[in-house]
């Protein structure tokens, strides 16, 4: 039986977004690594986002999780993308000698978003001409 992730995976139209807040323990990992390639599957899904913006740090496990995510999604023919990492985050996972392969990184989620060829606009942006 598998546990189910506390962290919600959500579908938006062929994009996945999953959010980490905070600390995630070596069951919650799995439940998500699990319920992320279920849900791939399930929905055909062609990207996967991970926003880690809020994480400050990613221990061994948690890296090795994220990259077996990733190759999971790249065999469900889904790319994964990384974002928000901290500098910290970073050098912790370089001093670790963890490199995510198949783990694309963006900056923010709009860069992300836009490398699967969506455009997200900030709610408060409007287009020249419109009043």
């Amino acid at each position: 039986m598998t546990t189910r992730s506390p962290i919600p995976v959500l579908d938006l139209g062929g994009l996945l977004l999953v959010t980490i807040q905070g600390e995630l323990p070596d069951d919650a990992a799995v439940a998500l690594q699990e319920e992320v390639t279920e849900t791939i599957a399930r929905t055909g899904a062609r990207g996967l986002i991970i926003d880690v913006g809020s994480l400050e740090m990613v221990d061994s496990f948690l890296a090795r999780v994220l990259a077996e995510v990733a190759a999971a999604s790249r065999l469900l023919a889904a790319r994964a993308v990384l974002v928000g990492m901290r500098p910290a985050v970073a050098i912790t996972l370089v001093e670790l000698g963890l490199t995510l392969p198949g783990l694309a990184t963006a900056r923010t989620l709009t860069e992300a978003a836009a490398g699967f060829g969506v455009s997200i606009e900030h709610a408060g942006s409007r287009r020249q001409g419109e009043t």
